[in-house]
């Protein structure tokens, strides 16, 4: 069991498996973005031995990120064999949409059991203002094939952001609801461009919260996914409305997750710069994975207590991409 110097018990990883994706959405990359040579990401294989050594320390879940996981070449060969580890209960994905047509039925097939969306706009203007690439009509396909071939609790990730796209709360709620689907709010976090000035378009969940409560019959619910969202049931509907509140409500107490980058970084926390890089260790070792386990129990002992959101500094808490992290 993976215990951190904070006592919190971590069973829950979130695997990036290619910092490239075929949208560049403001808040996650830069426009023209220079991505990792070849030989500096992780194999499949390397990525599948990873995950399969913390699976014999404890973890039971497992999200597949990116970039946008989906274009990595033979993507789907990992889910299936992520999904045949028997210590593994929960594989997931976090997925742009773009590619959901094509591979929804093979995700199924491979195992996966739940996928999130992420999807910040109902107009396609708007939608190509965000994503600067991305084709709403792509996206909203992958999401009708996810329903089709049988996936349940699918869920919308939307970033709402103040003179965007914050008058959609509305139709992406309704949208949610008319396609039975869960839908969670998160609140744009400091990270990337230094001349990204997210104090002018962020939005506090507690604003969400109150609008919604005033326009929807909600029930707060003790539900959890594994993940740090906060769950109110829709009156009538088996949809959700979930919270992710890193500014308003911190949630590091409850903190069970660490993140693994597509060059092997382990991060110990979203916010924060601490890591400890594993990919050295998988090449150095290749048949061996006793120094991996100490490599990751060395990174429980550097675990930050919790991550530091200030938008009143100038500069981003951490001048990293998202989509170099893993969504």
């Amino acid at each position: 069991m993976l215990v951190d110097q904070f006592n919190r018990r971590i069973d829950y990883i979130r695997l990036s498996i290619t910092d490239r994706c075929d949208f560049r959405c403001t808040y996650c990359m830069a426009e023209d973005m220079t991505f990792l040579p070849r030989d500096e990401v992780m194999s499949l294989e390397e990525c599948l031995r990873v995950v399969r050594v913390f699976a014999e320390m404890g973890v039971s879940k497992v999200r597949i990120t990116g970039g946008e996981p989906l274009v990595r070449k033979n993507a789907l060969w990992l889910f299936e064999q992520i999904g045949q580890l028997p210590q593994i209960s929960s594989l997931v994905t976090t997925t742009n949409g773009s590619q959901l047509a094509k591979y929804a039925a093979a995700l199924k097939q491979a195992g996966v059991s739940r996928i999130n969306v992420s999807l910040d706009s109902l107009r396609p203007d708007t939608f190509k203002q965000i994503t600067r690439t991305g084709d709403l009509d792509k996206v909203l396909k992958g999401i009708a094939a996810a329903k089709a071939v049988g996936f349940d609790r699918i869920k919308l990730n939307t970033v709402l952001m103040r003179g965007v796209n914050d008058d959609e709360i509305d139709a992406l709620i309704e949208y949610a609801l008319r396609h039975e689907l869960d839908i969670s709010f998160i609140e744009e976090m400091p990270l990337g461009e230094v001349d990204h000035q997210r104090v002018d378009t962020y939005i506090s969940n507690e604003e969400v919260l109150a609008y919604c409560q005033q326009h929807y019959p909600l029930t707060p619910t003790n539900i959890s996914s594994g993940g740090p969202a906060r769950y109110w049931q829709f009156d009538g509907s088996p949809s959700r409305l979930g919270l992710i509140s890193p500014h308003s409500h911190n949630f590091c107490e409850l903190c069970n997750r660490v993140r693994i980058s597509c060059r092997g970084e382990l991060f110990l926390c979203l916010g924060q710069d601490d890591k400890v890089d594993l990919l050295p260790i998988l090449r150095a070792h290749p048949k061996d994975d006793a120094p991996l386990r100490e490599a990751i129990q060395h990174g429980m002992r550097i675990k930050p207590e919790g991550h530091d959101f200030d938008l009143r500094r100038r500069e981003p808490a951490v001048v990293r991409f998202m989509s170099h992290t893993g969504g």
